[in-house]
């Protein structure tokens, strides 16, 4: 997903469900979503829709959060065997790390309208952590993290509009927002009821457990 060049709103629509991967444009009436429904792509969408069961379930909710995340599959199982070392459920385990991604934490923060925005902030250097510039969209936040713009970067329009529209968009509990500059602070871990609950996770579970 990384290296994907087409249109995202077809990503929306292979998945029946907005992954918000437009911006602001997938809050508007003019969401490809909204206009042309939630069939499949191209000229025979309608037609193919089916009745999934078992493993083309699971696939296709796996294929739905690597493309809400914008990860690539083998990234993506990395995160999943690390989800698995890890106490706790895995499911909710392998969500919470792809939360703590930089690039996700910039989105969710209200820098971008949408992650890959966020991965194109960080990926030029306009991020900081802790007052250190961090390029690296996967690295791991932890809880007292603070992250600011690059003082240049936070007169940028896309930021600037970003972040006067971030409380409609909706901002996580977990991530505290500056009363002055545009800084947050990530006050606390994510919990299973700040991600979005359309995400069956135990499906992605079984599906790696085959």
């Amino acid at each position: 997903m990384a290296r994907y060049r087409e249109a995202v709103c077809r990503l929306c629509r292979r998945e029946g469900a907005k992954l918000f991967l437009k911006g602001d444009k997938c809050y508007k009436a003019n969401c490809t979503i909204e206009k042309r429904g939630t069939n499949p792509p191209g000229q025979h969408g309608a037609a193919r829709r089916k009745m999934l069961a078992g493993y083309g379930q699971q696939l296709r909710e796996k294929q739905k959060v690597k493309r809400i995340y914008f990860v690539l599959e083998k990234q993506f199982r990395n995160y999943f065997e690390k989800a698995l070392r890890q106490r706790g459920v895995t499911g909710e385990n392998l969500l919470f790390l792809l939360e703590r991604r930089l690039d996700n934490v910039i989105y969710r923060s209200g820098f971008s309208t949408s992650r890959r925005q966020a991965r194109q902030l960080v990926n030029h250097g306009h991020i900081f952590v802790n007052g250190r510039k961090v390029d690296i969209p996967s690295f791991q936040v932890k809880v007292g993290d603070v992250i600011t713009v690059k003082e240049k970067s936070s007169k940028n329009v896309h930021v600037e509009g970003a972040w006067q529209t971030a409380v409609g968009r909706g901002r996580p509990n977990w991530i505290s927002a500056g009363s002055e500059d545009l800084s947050v602070t990530v006050s606390a871990l994510p919990k299973r009821e700040d991600i979005d609950q359309n995400i069956n996770e135990q499906l992605i579970v079984e599906l790696y457990s085959k």
